[in-house]
């Protein structure tokens, strides 16, 4: 591929099969909720909904394909019927499947969401395929990083190796839970890579070993870390970012009903983000389109039907309440 892109995601891809809970309750105990069902019995559902070639890389991906850039996938899939669908998804959706890598005599990542009011609980089982990166030449504009099973250690060393060949690519790290446990020491050379580094509150401290629950403390602390600009998420109240010289701060942006499935609205905010950048926004543009494409995702079940094009993210913005506003507060 000669042409250059502007957006190449790499991460794990799966299907979801979005199964709506009708018979269950919820218990609280020590500050978690449980998830509650007859054990042993025959439980009825109300309805079931498959969705292929979904997962935080691929959302990613979609997501900077609706918002116009030229976006590809990193990723594998068995040679099961599961990842037919799934590489007929992408072709469908105008994603680049020039890096997809098919594994002979291996199954596809499938999932069972759980839905149970406007959360979930995902069943999840990722295959340990073979990673390797391709020298893609040149570069894309910028990397997406995101979950990846927990055979991949050498693969993210193989990444770190691609960055430093190409200092034309840029690097969103977006880390999911496996790159989370590996620590920071084992994964330092993609956080210092990083451009741009999302993850939430909680994430912030486990990652940091700081338990402030100071946001501004936590972002410097991320920061500390080596990415140029720390973004961490704080679910209802908003999002704020730190690029070493201004701390900015955006609210929510007003769900129009109730949401239907809370799925990807953290890989809507991080990607979308990650455009504005792409495209030239400022840090306080970016931080305001972000919670609109969540605001939208969460309106819909599944990760990529409620994303939204370019152009109907700025009309979102044209109409915006009054008070939607990011604001920078150091």
């Amino acid at each position: 591929m000669d042409q250059q892109l502007d957006f190449l995601a790499i991460g794990d891809m799966v299907t979801d099969a979005f199964i709506k809970l009708s018979e269950a309750h919820l218990e609280e105990k020590g500050g978690k909720v449980d998830l509650c069902m007859s054990f042993g019995d025959k439980l009825p559902f109300d309805s079931v909904k498959v969705v292929p070639a979904v997962g935080n890389s691929p959302n990613a991906a979609v997501s900077a394909h609706r918002l116009g850039l030229k976006s590809a996938i990193l990723t594998n899939i068995g040679d099961d019927g599961y990842g037919k669908e799934m590489l007929e998804a992408l072709k469908a959706g105008g994603i680049q499947t020039d890096y997809v890598r098919v594994h002979e005599g291996q199954g596809s990542n499938y999932h069972y969401v759980l839905r149970y009011k406007a959360e979930r609980t995902i069943l999840v089982k990722h295959y340990e395929y073979e990673y390797t990166m391709p020298d893609i030449t040149p570069g894309p504009k910028w990397l997406y990083l995101s979950s990846l099973a927990e055979n991949s250690l050498p693969y993210h060393m193989e990444i770190a190796d691609y960055l430093d060949r190409h200092p034309e690519t840029k690097l969103a790290f977006q880390p999911g839970t496996f790159q989370m446990k590996l620590g920071y020491e084992t994964l330092k050379r993609l956080y210092e890579k990083s451009e741009v580094f999302f993850c939430n509150k909680e994430e912030a401290q486990k990652i940091t070993g700081n338990n402030s629950t100071d946001i501004i403390e936590l972002l410097k602390s991320v920061r500390g870390l080596g990415p140029k600009i720390a973004v961490i998420t704080d679910g209802p109240n908003g999002a704020h970012t730190y690029d070493g010289t201004e701390v900015w701060y955006c609210p929510m942006y007003p769900d129009p009903a109730p949401p239907v499935d809370r799925t990807g609205a953290g890989d809507s905010f991080s990607s979308t983000f990650t455009v504005a950048l792409i495209l030239g926004k400022s840090l306080k543009e970016a931080l305001m389109w972000g919670p609109i494409n969540s605001m939208s995702v969460v309106q819909k079940i599944g990760a990529q039907e409620g994303l939204l094009t370019i152009e109907q993210l700025e009309k979102f913005l044209a109409e915006k309440p009054a008070d939607y506003e990011a604001k920078k507060i150091a």
